[in-house]
């Protein structure tokens, strides 16, 4: 059966999953995947591992990108499934491995059902989880070749009703971007702080002043949210006064625009800081941005269409996903959208141990991409 044969594509991919630029083996299995389907082109290494698959009908008509993400996330799967992963400390516990398997469905459904007219890519994206691999993509300048009208993405959406296609204009996930600070003064004898130069003072009221920050109203406009994930602070050495400090946080707002005016602000604040306290050293490292999916109006109204072409329940949500999205940087380049499909109510969350993207997700994703790529 078809179901089945997708279903054990999936399972291979759970079973092999690979970390954000190591994709070379799921590069490879994709493409082979990809071979019965007789796609017009596949350009290989795109942005590392990623592939690209045209599909060309004629020259009338829109050129559609549609991605799906292939990396895994760095979680121990427990021996539960029949096809856990075989990699220790690496599984999809994201969904990447059902997002590329619906891609791969679509590839099926373009080849055995041809448009009309125009031009379909399938970009198969490595490295989505840091948010390094869409800056990779378009720094290779592969796309300028095509005159792109829209690019589209999924991701499902543990705790929505299963096959639901969740959507909003504007915003659909956060800008994020996570950040260390490292400060360095000098030790001196623990007798004799005085003789140091102390990062405490500084480090505490960072601290403090990323939490006073906090607004966690989503609804809001000024949405922001400042979670501390690191703090340390000396050495385990009792005779000696701390000379260093390191404080790692991420940082998210509903816009890339308002997450900048957070970044300048945390900047402005560290550079006081260490004024207040003479000696002090700072450097400031910025990691892992993700810029947030600006959905386009036009783009949203075709997935609804699409959905509501299928029989999927149309969910209009209100307000964005807080965690980040490496599609955002598609969208803020090109007019487009992502959408999400539910994953279930039960279904339990993304990057827990316990999550396993749902098989029957595979042919709602594909066919809300066929309708999409069909629809005038």
């Amino acid at each position: 059966m078809q179901e089945n044969t997708f279903y054990n594509i999936r399972h291979h991919l759970h079973q092999h999953p690979e970390l954000s630029g190591r994709e070379s083996n799921t590069a490879r299995f994709i493409e082979e995947q990809l071979q019965p389907f007789a796609p017009t082109k596949i350009i290989r290494h795109v942005g590392g591992h990623g592939l690209l698959a045209e599909y060309f009908f004629s020259e009338n008509g829109q050129t559609l990108l549609f991605r799906a993400d292939m990396d895994a996330v760095a979680v121990q799967e427990p021996d539960e499934l029949p096809y856990h992963s075989q990699n220790l400390g690496v599984a999809h516990k994201c969904g990447h491995d059902g997002h590329t398997t619906i891609l791969l469905r679509f590839a099926q459904m373009l080849h055995d059902h041809p448009l009309q007219q125009g031009r379909i890519l399938l970009l198969f994206q490595p490295a989505e989880e840091n948010g390094s691999g869409s800056k990779a993509v378009l720094d290779t300048k592969i796309l300028d070749y095509y005159a792109i009208d829209r690019v589209f993405a999924l991701h499902n959406i543990p705790g929505a009703p299963t096959s639901a296609v969740l959507c909003k204009e504007g915003s659909f996930t956060c800008a994020v971007v996570s950040v260390s600070i490292a400060l360095t003064g000098k030790t001196s004898h623990a007798a004799e702080p005085r003789n140091g130069i102390s990062p405490i003072p500084a480090t505490l009221h960072i601290v403090e002043e990323l939490q006073r920050w906090n607004n966690t109203n989503i609804q809001s406009d000024d949405y922001f949210l400042a979670t501390i994930v690191e703090i340390h602070v000396g050495e385990e050495a009792y005779g000696v006064s701390a000379g260093n400090s390191v404080i790692r946080a991420t940082l998210r707002a509903k816009t890339d625009r308002r997450l900048n005016e957070y970044t300048e602000k945390l900047k402005h604040l560290v550079i006081a800081d260490c004024e207040n306290t003479p000696g002090l050293q700072h450097e400031i490292t910025w990691l892992e941005p993700f810029s947030a999916n600006e959905n386009d109006k036009q783009a949203v109204a075709t997935i609804k269409s699409a959905a509501l072409r299928e029989c999927f329940n149309y969910v209009k949500v209100e307000n964005p996903f807080s965690w980040g999205e490496d599609f955002g940087l598609f969208t803020q380049q090109y007019k487009g959208a992502m959408f999400g499909l539910g994953a279930g109510e039960n279904c339990p969350p993304l990057h827990s141990p316990h999550y396993d993207f749902p098989d029957e997700l595979i042919e709602t994703g594909a066919r809300v991409f066929y309708s999409v790529a069909s629809l005038p």
